[in-house]
């Protein structure tokens, strides 16, 4: 009860008072364990309008952010969605909660096995998951309705884009190692149309197309 509380808190004090208006992110967020996708030593620090570590040098992004790269993918209940870097697998629970299928892509591989076996306790089943570079996406599983990249990249990935759907979404930060902006890019017949969702701070996109380890 008092992590359902802290929940509701985190809510209305930090996603709903900041402007994001999806009924469905809000529920997804009001569902999901936060807690449970941190150590035990940080559970009681899970839902503070903060981003916390989860080891190997990775974090679990601050709940506002993740709402908002949420709401900007514009999900359905029938889409097919690509997530990289799958991290705690706490943005992928969100994902599942709100999207038919969700493809996750995690690089580091305990990230990966501790992701995944707690994906499926809390049973959804509805995620497929991989170890593998997440800059070159999925191509066997595309094109996809929405793809969200939960690291920052020097520049958009070309191989994710040509994975999108005529319409499709993606939702990444973009930037230098220190800050980025975010950005949502609609992939049309004619070319992508970029919008952008303000400044943040992720951990590097590290891959083939994205920075390189080191």
């Amino acid at each position: 009860m008092k992590f359902k509380r802290l929940r509701e808190k985190m809510v209305s004090t930090q996603i709903e008072a900041r402007g994001i208006h999806d009924h469905r992110v809000l529920e997804a967020m009001r569902t999901v364990p936060r807690h449970l996708f941190v150590s035990e030593a940080l559970q009681d620090q899970a839902y503070g309008d903060f981003p916390l570590p989860i080891g190997e040098g990775q974090t679990i992004s601050q709940p506002y952010i993740v709402a908002e790269m949420t709401q900007a993918l514009e999900l359905t209940r029938d889409d097919r969605i690509l997530e990289i870097g799958t991290g705690s697998g706490y943005q992928t629970a969100i994902l599942a909660e709100l999207a038919f299928r969700v493809y996750t892509i995690e690089r580091v591989r305990e990230l990966f096995i501790r992701a995944r076996k707690l994906l499926d306790q809390l049973g959804y089943h509805n995620v497929i998951a991989k170890c593998s570079d997440g800059t070159l996406g999925w191509p066997n599983e595309s094109p996809f309705d929405a793809i969200i990249v939960t690291a920052g990249a020097p520049e958009p990935p070309e191989k994710l884009i040509q994975q999108l759907k005529i319409g499709g979404r993606i939702v990444i930060p973009v930037g230098d190692r220190y800050s980025q902006t975010l950005l949502q890019i609609r992939r049309h017949e004619d070319g992508i149309h970029t919008t952008d969702l303000g400044g943040c701070r992720f951990v590097k996109l590290i891959g083939e197309h994205g920075w390189k380890e080191g």
